[in-house]
């Protein structure tokens, strides 16, 4: 039996992850990080309320055998530009090396379509940035998932996210080849497919929407 580690519980995927990890014979043990206490009465999860910005004392608690990573914000939820960056990039780091110098075995990330360090926005550019750190820290076992648009129910309203969802649903039929990979996909999907990176010796680590849909389905 292994231990999950999981930060990002309350998110869109994280929130399927953390349902899916405690009906999972894999896992005896789910830690979830999170900055306030959830009501969540499973013998399973253990809560452990944590300082973002002070990582360091949370040594000790990052200590496991498989973590997922499903933390992300907004502009609009994250105004200030140091911030932002420090939930996108500065977070994730810092949490991988914990985790590489704890002996990890897996670490699964929720990136995004196109991230590229070497972009010119923000958003994809620390996506691609903290996908390069993963790789060099080299883990037993990496999962980086790349989804298009998000289908599922957020506590927040995403009005441009919406609209993109339904653009591109009515675009899917059209998409093939290289714009598969631009398809709507289900979070609880995402979800699915972090476990079974975590759980089986894959021959790529790094999965595009389209990809991640084949990884649940084979």
């Amino acid at each position: 039996m292994k231990t999950a580690l999981l930060f990002g519980s309350s998110g869109l995927i994280g929130g399927h992850l953390l349902n899916q990890l405690i009906k999972n014979d894999y896992y005896d043990k789910i830690k979830i990080f999170v900055r306030s206490v959830p009501e969540i009465n499973d013998p399973k999860v253990e809560i452990i309320k944590t300082d973002f910005n002070n990582l360091e004392n949370h040594r000790e608690d990052i200590k496991g055998d498989d973590c997922f990573f499903c933390i992300g914000t907004t502009r609009q939820n994250s105004p200030d530009k140091n911030d932002y960056r420090r939930v996108e990039l500065d977070i994730p780091k810092e949490i991988a090396q914990i985790a590489k110098s704890n002996s990890i075995n897996s670490f699964v990330f929720v990136s995004s379509g196109y991230a590229d360090p070497k972009s010119s926005g923000d958003y994809l550019k620390f996506k691609g940035q903290v996908e390069e750190e993963l790789k060099r820290l080299n883990f037993t076992k990496l999962g980086i998932m790349r989804p298009s648009f998000l289908m599922g129910n957020r506590k927040e309203k995403r009005i441009g996210e919406k609209i993109g969802i339904l653009v591109f649903k009515l675009l899917s039929p059209l998409l093939l080849g290289p714009l598969k990979k631009m398809i709507p996909i289900n979070s609880e999907i995402v979800a699915k497919a972090m476990i079974k990176a975590a759980n089986e010796n894959l021959e790529i680590n790094t999965f595009e929407s389209n990809e991640i849909v084949e990884l649940v389905l084979n």
